[in-house]
């Protein structure tokens, strides 16, 4: 593959293994609390993509040394760092004042070595990104953006909220200030042709971003998408049609750009489908094989 992998890029950056620990800020989103809607996109859960992050009562240095003691607990063995992902909810969806706090509590902890704040690009104002970029200069910070498509009638169906335009402006902003964006698209929306998913990862690749996640649809229990799936309004893609995709997709990206995920986890307990991809170790072989 041509493209370097998170693993690889991670290695070589800060000259060891590194791991994620998810934590949960307490946040909410605007397409919860009423300032856009209050149903949320219709594939989200109500862990707002935070299924495997901390446990919001507790502080985030709490939740950072649990996530650190679960990780040396099943990995005992070599040197080590971690990056504090921010990943439930919208990162960056609160006042200035409290993600300041939050935000250097994390970056402060002696065992985080970078900071990655997922968040929507319509909830970063002009004084977020300067504090992001203060915090940059402190340890590397990234910022992981939630795109989804590019196709605006796509956007209108999931309930994203913003148009493409928006998402534009936030990653030109970002890399005006030196900071790194890597961007959240999904594989297998409803009702999208294969050229149309390829189309978003073609747009994608050619803005000023350094990384991409790539993730498949997943339908969990209790989202409006569940209903919509029972009803039989759409399919979602077999096991070959997504690693073939997804080869077809890497194809398309600039070298400089970070694979940060070729897929992604559902929590098991509210996957309805599909089903295929809870066996993370046979699609992730599959993956490697096509891309060679």
């Amino acid at each position: 593959m041509k493209n370097k992998t998170a693993n690889l890029y991670f290695r070589e950056r800060f000259g060891c293994k590194v791991y994620r620990i998810a934590l949960d800020g307490g946040f909410t989103c605007p397409n919860r609390d009423g300032k856009i809607d209050t149903r949320g996109c219709i594939f989200c859960s109500g862990f707002g993509s935070g299924e495997f992050a901390g446990d919001r009562t507790r502080t985030i240095s709490e939740q950072i040394e649990r996530g650190r003691d679960l990780v040396d607990k099943k990995m005992p063995e070599g040197e080590r760092k971690y990056v504090a992902y921010f990943q439930a909810f919208t990162g960056t969806y609160a006042p200035l004042a409290k993600l300041k706090r939050i935000y250097e509590e994390a970056i402060r902890h002696p065992d985080i070595a970078a900071l990655a704040i997922a968040t929507r690009p319509d909830c970063l104002p002009d004084e977020v990104i300067g504090l992001i970029a203060d915090l940059n200069r402190q340890k590397p910070v990234w910022v992981e953006l939630g795109l989804q498509t590019i196709h605006e009638k796509t956007a209108a169906y999931i309930r994203r909220g913003y148009p493409l335009a928006v998402y534009d402006d936030a990653v030109e902003r970002l890399a005006e200030r030196g900071i790194e964006t890597v961007t959240h698209i999904i594989l297998g929306l409803p009702f999208e042709t294969r050229e149309d998913m390829l189309g978003t990862v073609r747009y994608v690749g050619n803005g000023p971003i350094s990384g991409i996640k790539i993730q498949l649809l997943h339908v969990l229990s209790g989202t409006d998408l569940a209903k919509e799936y029972e009803q039989g309004k759409f399919s979602c893609l077999s096991m070959e049609e997504y690693t073939d995709l997804v080869r077809d997709c890497i194809d398309l990206l600039p070298d400089h750009i970070v694979i940060h995920r070729m897929t992604g986890d559902g929590a098991r307990r509210n996957l309805i489908a599909p089903l295929w991809s809870t066996d993370k170790k046979r699609v992730l072989n599959m993956l490697r094989a096509k891309l060679g």
